[in-house]
């Protein structure tokens, strides 16, 4: 059986969770359609799916394979629709990950835009604080704040965050603005994100230095969100990245504290597959980010 249908058949029967939803999908006899995916098991030398007499699964192996498959589908339509000399309209899932509040602050108000411009397109969103494989996890788009190992991914720059303290007016009016680092371990209430340990070794820098501080933390919580909410509430000084204190800075709901000690600013990069032709979904989306992103001032 032809390679390319074979994909296509396969990709039926994950998307459909079945052979027999796959055969009436593609109005093909489930005997071929059975038939399709045991031959690209057996050319490929591995198990796609799992199969019993009730239920179908995918396999890890058979997970990034149908992936992959979805984006050479994609590739070739769009080629044979540019051949044919006409614009190929953006369609099918795009998948982006990043960080949770960048996600939720810049994320999916760029996508909000990209997806009412572009009705042929849908979109998941995998929001963590972690680092996201986009390869093994068929990620299309990602951000990445900090500092790129070396890869074959393809990254475009498109801004630059802050490490920062901030704080309430009333708690700085109750407790007194800190001067120096050291200011930090006497009289103030730090909040962090990360539960691991009770004190928080906190990097500044002095006249060139790098100056490391353990400092206690009274409130660790597990996501940056909740330390805002506590910095908002009057509670003690947070420590942050400049993107996620943005809307209370501009409100002045939160101010920076010990402006003249921070770290060098990390970047900020949108990254995604690279020796693959990106398709126009992810093209489409990649212009938008990187012209919004660098335009934002709490961004560069």
């Amino acid at each position: 059986m032809d390679r390319l249908h074979a994909m296509t058949v396969f990709v039926a029967v994950v998307d459909t969770g079945g052979f027999a939803a796959a055969a009436r999908k593609l109005d093909l006899s489930p005997p071929v359609v059975t038939r399709a995916v045991a031959e690209l098991e057996e050319r490929l030398g591995l198990r796609l799916l799992t199969r019993t007499t009730r239920v179908v699964r995918v396999t890890d192996a058979g997970a990034r394979y149908a992936e992959d498959c979805r984006r050479i589908l994609a590739e070739i339509e769009e080629a044979e629709v540019a051949a044919a000399g006409t614009h190929a309209a953006p369609r099918g899932t795009l998948t982006i990950t990043a960080p949770v509040l960048f996600g939720q602050l810049y994320v999916v108000p760029l996508l909000a835009r990209y997806l009412q411009q572009h009705p042929q397109v849908e979109a998941q969103c995998l929001f963590l604080d972690r680092m996201v494989n986009i390869v093994e996890e068929g990620i299309d788009v990602a951000v990445r704040i900090g500092e790129l190992p070396d890869s074959s991914l393809q990254a475009v720059r498109v801004g630059r965050v802050r490490r920062m303290l901030v704080a309430s007016p009333s708690y700085l009016a109750a407790a007194g603005v800190p001067r120096h680092p050291a200011d930090l371990a006497a009289g103030h209430t730090l909040l962090s994100a990360g539960v691991n340990t009770p004190m928080a070794d906190w990097r500044f820098n002095e006249g060139g230095r790098s100056l490391v501080l353990p400092l206690p933390v009274r409130l660790r919580t597990t996501s940056n969100g909740s330390v805002i909410t506590a910095a908002l509430a009057h509670l003690g000084i947070a420590r942050l990245l400049s993107y996620q204190a943005a809307p209370h800075l501009r409100d002045g709901t939160l101010v920076p504290v010990l402006e003249a000690f921070e770290t060098a600013p990390l970047p900020i990069h949108v990254v995604h597959l690279e020796g693959r032709r990106a398709t126009g979904k992810v093209r489409g989306f990649i212009d938008m980010a990187v012209a919004s992103l660098r335009a934002d001032p709490f961004l560069n």
